[in-house]
């Protein structure tokens, strides 16, 4: 009777401590599993600014171009300005020359666009 009761007592002292082994393991996965979620969370955010970083950086390089494309086109402009004074030609005179040098390089461009078709209609 008494080895019985010992028997009994050994193996709910035994389930109680694989009950408690079992709970730490839990326990353990719960923590595993919450500090890969925050890495990855942690992770996210991290990359989510570097994303944003080279977005402002892009768009920083974008204005600055087009900023200088503006100085530039204005340069030319004060340049042109400047040549027309010396040389004494109206800015209606200046826009009508280049719009013909506009129009004769579409007009070569064309010509050998035609060329070209003739060449291989011939072949």
């Amino acid at each position: 009777e008494k080895k019985r009761k010992e028997k009994g007592v050994k193996k709910r002292e035994e389930e109680k401590r694989e009950k408690k082994r079992n709970e730490e393991k839990r326990q353990n996965r719960k923590e595993k599993q919450k500090k890969r979620t925050e890495k990855r969370k942690e992770d996210k955010r991290i990359e989510k600014r570097k994303q944003k970083r080279r977005e402002n950086k892009n768009e920083e390089k974008r204005e600055k171009r087009k900023e200088q494309k503006r100085r530039e086109k204005r340069n030319e402009e004060v340049r042109r300005e400047k040549k027309r004074k010396e040389k004494g030609v109206t800015k209606r005179e200046e826009e009508k020359r280049e719009k013909k040098r506009n129009e004769e390089k579409i007009e070569n461009r064309n010509k050998k666009k035609e060329e070209k078709r003739e060449k291989k209609t011939k072949e």
